[in-house]
């Protein structure tokens, strides 16, 4: 059943191989946008979906059948690994998520625990469940965050305009910084693995918080533990796609820290980007994700030129630059798909 797809587009891409078609996959393909999710939203809240693998593999296997997408990527959060490191999360309406008990001290640091990660097995259950599913259809993506985004979430115990109490700790008590980045690695590590096991085909790392910083604070405070993340998943050989959201300023330190497959915001150009890491990676992205609220031939021409700038060059994933809205008119999402495949250069 793995083997039907194993030589998917979606995979050769990441290796940097020539594909019949460029793949196509978006981030937030399974969410608000579609009636289905939420219909099911409705009547659970995100940790609930999350916890029962029955309605998690539904919402990820919702917008395989209705956009024809090249892989799936499992319902989850990136911030479920926090409550087994002895974190109380919740979502708030309106808020998004957040921690009871933030991450402030040295004494908060020691207490986090490492050793229960056994907790999020049903992240695994899920992804067995879609991975039965789909039979090798298409693969499907697992995923983590990255330890400077679960950590900004962890201190300021939700999201952050300006993340000064994350930087404050950086910078006062390097060392308490070091320590609870470790600690991340020594959990998202493992997590990610299990996912593979479960049967992903692809990890990919999220670092949604990482253009709060400046280049040589992520050099410095960050990199080294992105890099140890990446390694450890990279052990089990499957491809590692590295995304950081607002990064395009330090790009090439980005791709330092690892990756076979670079996500790319809309803030640079696809082409500059890749060419500012040599093509060493393969990219994925960067669809401006607003751009989906455009008429159909507007939609159709940014597609296609996003399409010229990666050329025939083999390992470009088409995708967004961040997540599919809430709002966007499903309609448009699916005729993406369309006039990537119909794409001739």
């Amino acid at each position: 059943m793995r083997m039907a797809s194993m030589n998917s587009r979606f995979l050769e891409a990441c290796r940097r191989r020539p594909t019949d078609v460029r793949p196509v996959w978006f981030m937030r393909q399974a969410g608000r946008y579609m009636k289905q999710y939420r219909d099911i939203r409705a009547k659970a809240g995100i940790l609930e979906i999350c916890k029962r693998p029955d309605l998690a593999a539904e919402v990820t296997l919702q917008p395989v059948e209705f956009l024809d997408v090249d892989a799936a990527i499992i319902f989850a959060d990136l911030l479920l690994p926090v409550e087994p490191m002895g974190l109380k999360l919740k979502f708030l309406a309106g808020e998004g998520p957040h921690i009871d008990n933030p991450v402030r001290t040295s004494d908060d640091v020691d207490s986090l625990s490492i050793s229960n990660t056994d907790d999020l097995n049903y992240v695994g259950e899920s992804i067995q469940l879609v991975t039965r599913q789909l039979a090798g259809r298409v693969p499907l993506i697992g995923f983590v965050g990255a330890p400077f985004t679960l950590a900004s979430y962890m201190i300021e115990g939700g999201p952050s305009k300006n993340f000064v109490r994350t930087k404050s700790m950086m910078y006062s008590d390097e060392t308490l910084w070091r320590r609870l980045m470790g600690k991340l690695v020594d959990v998202l590590g493992p997590f990610a693995l299990s996912q593979v096991t479960a049967g992903a085909r692809a990890i990919q790392v999220f670092d949604s918080w990482v253009g709060a910083l400046s280049p040589d604070d992520y050099v410095r405070f960050v990199a080294p533990y992105s890099r140890a993340l990446i390694e450890r998943i990279r052990t089990a050989s499957v491809p590692v796609i590295h995304f950081g959201t607002g990064a395009a300023g330090f790009f090439r330190e980005l791709h330092a820290a690892g990756g076979d497959v670079m996500g790319v915001d809309w803030r640079i150009n696809i082409d500059q980007a890749w060419m500012d890491i040599s093509y060493r990676s393969a990219v994925q992205g960067n669809l401006d994700p607003a751009v989906l609220f455009a008429p159909l031939p507007e939609l159709k021409m940014r597609v296609h030129e996003l399409l010229k700038r990666t050329g025939s060059r083999p390992g470009h994933i088409f995708n967004l630059g961040h997540g599919i809205l809430p709002e966007t008119p499903p309609d448009n999402v699916r005729a993406v798909v369309d006039f990537v495949r119909e794409f001739k250069m």
